[in-house]
């Protein structure tokens, strides 16, 4: 016979394994539980858990609980003594014991981060983005002016009648207005009808009301928690009206006395409203706190780096210790589940090309397995974007900002331009870590997609192991390092140090940036590094050993199709918006791509651009309006308008020397070669962007000329090659597929006996630039292809 103390005890037990059972639980995991001759049992079916119900006294029941990861919140028992109770065990257990729970579904989250490590290697450094933008934002990229939030303009005080667009817009407005009158608000409540939907808004202070009496548990020295709220009468009543159709919001009620003090500047940023943890500080914790540093630490470290005062964070240690005690508990609580969770991820997101592999017929994909055949590292592409590449794949940036913190797996993003100056998708990669080695992976499946091809120029932030990959994988391709990188890394740099000056330093930089003389860059740059006291900073030096791919003067003869333009970076800001979801999982985040993809490349949508007007009388403005898109002829009819402030001075040997009329700019030299009706210009603007640069226009209106020679219209700008492919494109792309399969075979076979010999090399070599040259001097026909003409600036 049980006593009483051994039945406490062993209920104990049961208590302490349902803990753990809340704790550890797994979907596929077969738990059975018995209570009053009832079992309850737990598995994975398909991809979803359920419970079945077996009774002895009630048919099998089967009730769908979650298709997504069960967690159990809250385990309770009650029981009472039984004298006949021998020998109980787990799975049987007397009427007496009744067990209640609640089951929630809770998807894993996949997190979407910018990477933070810097390029200089110290773990120590890493890199703060301005600004309070989401997660999936990059807009920092493109801004090169200093930007204030709304907080920092006038905020007036609100009054009845005023108009909103939105009541999100009304609940901003007041917050601001708070923050900087010392209080801060909450939202009350709503009210809705079956028409109207929500009509009412009230915003409140936050001391409005009173707090409501909880009902204290038996306990000897309960807990008497102050409330902050004192009635406060403060509040902003919005009422939505329609107008003309358009929806607005106005203000019904509106008071401003509160009856409590209000805060002052430095002590309202302590309210919980204004208390947040950017994203930037939040990767710096997390970094931190797998470096082994306790919270109070890292708090004094964050202070370090941002040059302020103790305690002038805009959070507090309590919000660090909660964010830690948060990401623990989402993140790293259990390293199985999610190593298990992101396994299963991959093999959705396998699934999913596979599947679309069969619509696809040009889809590809490719991957690597570790030694116990999981999933490492994932590409993908898209048929459209493999043909899209022959036309607009001569620059390609490559994209490699984001990495998921839930599975650490870095995002890289293929990205090409096309002839409206607007960002499309030539593929993605998911992998492993930073390394050369699944960098030089993603550069070999990234060729393979497009069948051997190479861009003419790879554009890339800034990163060592990304720089050697490119080397040796890509060792014909130019690589040059993103300007907007470069300079959304100079406040992390260099903004402690300097201080006051980092203003004054960054404006001076940014000029330093665009000198295109390389011996002006060098002597610049030294004068500047002088002038700050910055020669022995780390940054400084690694900036300077990349020379070579960021500044102007290095990089001015290599072709980027406008690929640093402002438009081009807003675009591709756009597309990583668009795709990139916090909650998502590789999964999820494949369909949001192939959507987003899948609407660049088939929607026939107006031109997001149009021609501007004419501005000039002359005949090539307006035979280049006829050949380039409107994005290409707007950049190249700033150039024509232009041409006309310039004087030219005839030198020998048919060159000119062409300088502006007030001498505000530098003298270029151009080269008129009439027998093949070249020009060449010593700026090198067509080399850079394809568009003919305002020195040559001005050589070419001296000549007579009233047609700009077709060589200087490449395939890319032209009006006639459209992203948008349409059936009949895309019929003659899959009929084509036979004659593609012919000529890689006979180029494969071709270059295996060429590499015999040198006498073979170079026979084979000067024949195929003579046939090329043939070919391209043929007729185009009527008949869409994608090749249509050349697609280089190196054919001068």
């Amino acid at each position: 016979m049980m006593t009483l103390r051994k039945y406490k005890s062993f209920l104990g037990s049961i208590r302490l394994g349902l803990r753990q059972f809340c704790q550890n639980f797994r979907p596929d995991y077969l738990i059975r539980i018995a209570i009053n001759q009832q079992h309850f049992d737990f598995f994975q079916c398909k991809g979803r858990v359920t419970t079945k119900t077996n009774s002895r006294n009630s048919p099998e029941t089967t009730k769908l609980i979650t298709p997504k990861k069960v967690k159990i919140k809250r385990v309770s028992l009650r029981f009472c003594y039984d004298s006949r109770l021998q020998n109980p065990n787990f799975l049987f257990l007397v009427p007496y014991v009744i067990l209640l729970w609640e089951m929630t579904s809770k998807p894993l989250n996949n997190i979407w981060i910018r990477r933070q490590q810097c390029p200089c290697g110290d773990w120590k450094c890493y890199i703060k983005y301005e600004g309070d933008d989401q997660t999936t934002g990059v807009s920092e990229l493109v801004k090169t002016d200093g930007t204030t939030s709304s907080s920092s303009d006038v905020i007036f005080t609100p009054y009845v009648g005023q108009i909103f667009k939105t009541d999100d817009e009304a609940f901003e407005y007041y917050c601001n207005f708070a923050r900087k009158n010392g209080f801060s608000v909450r939202k009350a409540r709503s009210t809705e009808s079956q028409n109207l939907g929500v009509y009412r808004r009230d915003f409140v202070c936050y001391r409005s009301g009173f707090n409501q009496p909880r009902k204290k548990a038996n306990v000897e020295h309960p807990r008497d928690r102050k409330s902050v709220r004192c009635g406060c009468d403060a509040k902003l009543y919005l009422t939505k009206e329609i107008v003309d159709g358009i929806t607005q919001w106005y203000v019904s009620q509106f008071s401003n006395i509160h009856n409590h003090e209000l805060l002052e500047d430095d002590q309202v940023r302590l309210l919980p409203a204004y208390r947040k943890i950017q994203e930037s500080d939040q990767e710096r914790i997390l970094l931190l706190t797998k470096a082994g540093f306790p919270v109070n630490r890292i708090v004094k470290v964050l202070e370090l780096e941002k040059g302020v005062q103790p305690g002038q964070l805009p959070f507090i240690e309590k919000d660090v210790r909660n964010f830690v005690r948060t990401c623990k508990k989402t993140v790293q609580e259990n390293d199985a589940m999610l190593t298990e969770r992101k396994e299963l991820d991959m093999l959705a997101l396998l699934e999913a090309c596979r599947e679309t592999s069969q619509r696809d017929n040009g889809f590809a994909y490719n991957y690597t397995t570790d030694e116990s055949g999981k999933v490492e590292n994932f590409s993908w592409a898209y048929g459209d974007s493999i043909r899209a590449f022959s036309v607009f794949g001569d620059v390609v940036t490559f994209e490699t900002t984001y990495r998921s913190i839930t599975y650490n797996m870095l995002l890289g993003v293929w990205f090409g331009i096309d002839n409206q100056g607007k960002a499309f998708l030539l593929g993605c990669a998911l992998l492993q870590d930073e390394t050369s080695q699944s960098f030089s992976w993603a550069l070999q499946t990234f060729v393979q997609f497009l069948r051997g091809s190479h861009p003419q120029t790879i554009v890339t932030d800034i990163d060592s192991g990304l720089r050697d990959a490119i080397t040796t994988e890509l060792p014909n391709s130019k690589h040059v390092i993103s300007i907007w990188h470069v300079l959304s890394k100079l406040s992390s740099w260099f903004s402690l140090d300097l201080g006051l000056q980092y203003p004054e330093f960054k404006t001076e930089f940014e000029l330093l940036c665009h000198l295109e003389n390389i011996e002006d860059f060098e002597n610049q740059w030294n004068h500047l590094v002088s002038r700050f006291g910055i020669e022995s900073d780390k940054h400084v030096a690694l900036l300077f050993s990349y020379r070579a791919s960021w500044p102007v003067a290095y990089i001015r003869g290599y072709f980027l199709a406008r690929t640093m333009t402002i438009d081009y970076m807003k675009s591709m800001d756009k597309f990583m918006k668009t795709i990139l979801n916090p909650h998502s999982s590789f999964k999820n985040f494949f369909d949001q791509v192939s959507e987003a993809t899948n609407v660049a490349f088939h929607k026939k949508e107006k031109q997001l651009s149009s021609y501007s007007p004419m501005k000039t009388s002359l005949p090539l403005e307006e035979h280049a309006r006829s050949v380039l898109s409107p994005y290409a002829f707007n950049a190249l009819q700033q150039e024509i308008v232009l041409c006309m402030q310039y004087a030219t001075t005839d030198m020998a040997n048919g060159s000119y020397l062409v300088r502006h009329y007030n001498k505000l700019e530098g003298e270029c030299l151009v080269i008129w070669i009439p027998d093949t009706e070249q020009v060449h210009c010593s700026c090198k603007e067509y080399e850079h962007s394809g568009i003919l640069c305002r020195h040559s226009l001005r050589v070419l209106v001296l000549k007579n000329y009233f047609q700009i020679p077709e060589k200087y219209f490449p395939l890319r700008w032209r009006v006639d090659t459209s992203l948008v492919l349409d059936d009949h494109v895309m019929t003659t792309q899959e009929g084509n597929d036979e004659c593609s399969e012919a000529f890689n075979s006979l180029t494969s076979t071709l270059y295996s006996e060429c590499l015999i010999s040198k006498d073979r090399f170079s026979y084979v070599h000067k024949e195929l630039n003579q046939i090329l040259e043939i070919v391209r001097s043929m007729p185009v026909f009527d008949e869409v292809t994608l090749d249509l003409g050349p697609n280089t600036v190196n054919d001068l």
